[in-house]
């Protein structure tokens, strides 16, 4: 997983033209014209780099005597490096694209970010949201992007064709693929060809941790809680019980995420765990994709608890060494960016993947059905965030552990005990007290 990102980055259909100088720092007026400009530090994924340049031009046409420019840099670890190196040594540019959530804050944000917590446009940001970029009561980015979920694509055809309903407790997702074994379907899509798509079962079932215990995200942080324990084990403990159930795929093994989506298109597989960023890859697959394949929370065992895990989109921050007349022009355009304007810019320029984090900003009337299915959780307010934005606890071998849980290898109890494990060199390496 890149960034505690699962998979790769989705392929947008442009890419940026033209990228521009560096330009970090304090100082007023840079162009011969006498405007500012501001150099914005995004990755260089496709999507990324055009929803980065089309902000910058709905910007750019709204605003006398500011200029955004975009550059670009790697994903991943050396991505990473760069966004910290460049904090370190005071060289980022003026504005610069992060994660948001426990990877925000590893950058330090109170020794290398401006804290926009007092500005009137940090009360445009939805909750969620804030929540993921704020740190000691300090508020630092504005969203670019949409949430994300990780749940349950589905069927929809076939659960018709069934006469299944959207299951809301584990016991009635277990009872819908019983009667879909029974019609001759695969009930459960896996595709540990492609390892970072086994641990869906573990990380989407996040919502149904932050239920059953609001504070086992910082007692796991501090050491206290583990996942070989109530309530985090279940996670494990259904990848188990869907594989000894017979409910999966036979080529589970090796099938991988693109075949995985297509099984789902064409029906021969009815659910497939997964993050919401494929939506757009399997909508190309049929005419019918977008509108027939929806998507449901990971259930858990209280109807209740019924909610969804959702991932925050990244934020735009500012570092410390943009001040003066650059810092005030920053912070116009970060005001910029919380505006349903900015939203209806990302609409034109590609099609939401997710809801947005903005309020007042909406979706297109033509998103596909699943991303109209994660805006309802949102609207209802039946999220919970995935750990990720909660702790900076992520240990690297989780995909290659959850695979071993989900072909039968390695026990659900082991296979949580190891994984314990497997975070501890990671949380003592980041100086965490507990540990």
């Amino acid at each position: 997983m890149k960034s505690h990102k699962i998979g790769p980055a989705l392929v947008a259909t442009a890419v940026v033209a033209g990228l521009a100088l560096t330009g970090c720092g304090s100082g007023g007026a840079d162009g011969t014209d006498g405007t500012i400009e501001l150099s914005l530090l995004v990755d260089k994924s496709a999507q990324m780099t055009t929803m980065a340049q089309a902000m910058a031009d709905g910007f750019n046409a709204s605003n006398q005597g500011i200029t955004i420019k975009i550059e670009t840099r790697e994903e991943g670890t050396e991505g990473d490096n760069i966004v910290k190196t460049k904090l370190a040594t005071d060289d980022m540019a003026d504005l610069f694209q992060y994660n948001s959530g426990a990877l925000m804050a590893a950058l330090d944000p109170a020794g290398t970010m401006t804290p926009i917590t007092g500005e009137s446009f940090v009360s445009n940001l939805e909750e969620t949201f804030a929540t993921a970029v704020t740190q000691d009561g300090e508020v630092y980015g504005v969203p670019i992007g949409q949430a994300q979920a990780g749940g349950i694509f589905y069927n929809k055809k076939v659960y018709a064709d069934l006469g299944l309903e959207i299951p809301k407790t584990w016991d009635e997702f277990m009872a819908n693929n019983a009667t879909i074994k029974e019609a001759g379907i695969d009930p459960v899509i896996q595709t540990y060809g492609d390892t970072w798509t086994s641990q869906l079962f573990v990380l989407a079932d996040f919502n149904n941790v932050t239920k059953a215990d609001s504070g086992w995200a910082a007692d796991y942080t501090a050491n206290k809680a583990k996942y070989a324990d109530e309530p985090a084990i279940k996670g494990f403990e259904r990848l188990q019980e869907v594989y000894e159930a017979g409910y999966m795929n036979k080529d589970f093994a090796s099938a991988t995420n693109s075949q995985g989506l297509q099984m789902l298109v064409d029906g021969t597989g009815a659910q497939y765990p997964m993050l919401s960023f494929v939506i757009p890859a399997y909508a190309e697959l049929s005419d019918d994709a977008a509108e027939n394949i929806g998507l449901f929370a990971q259930p858990g065992d209280k109807l209740s608890d019924y909610g969804m895990t959702a991932w925050m989109p990244a934020g735009i921050y500012i570092p410390k060494t943009t001040t003066g007349d650059k810092l005030e022009a920053a912070k116009k355009f970060m005001s910029w960016v919380a505006t349903k304007e900015a939203c209806d810019v990302q609409n034109e320029a590609y099609s939401p993947t997710g809801p947005y984090l903005v309020k007042g900003c909406e979706l297109p009337e033509d998103v596909p059905t699943a991303v109209n299915d994660i805006q309802q959780f949102f609207t209802d307010s039946k999220t919970n965030l995935a750990l990720e934005f909660l702790s900076p606890l992520k240990g690297p071998n989780l995909e290659k552990i959850t695979v071993e849980v989900g072909s039968g290898i390695t026990s659900a109890a082991d296979g949580a005990a190891r994984y314990d494990e497997d975070v501890l060199k990671q949380a003592q390496q980041l100086g965490l007290s507990g540990w």
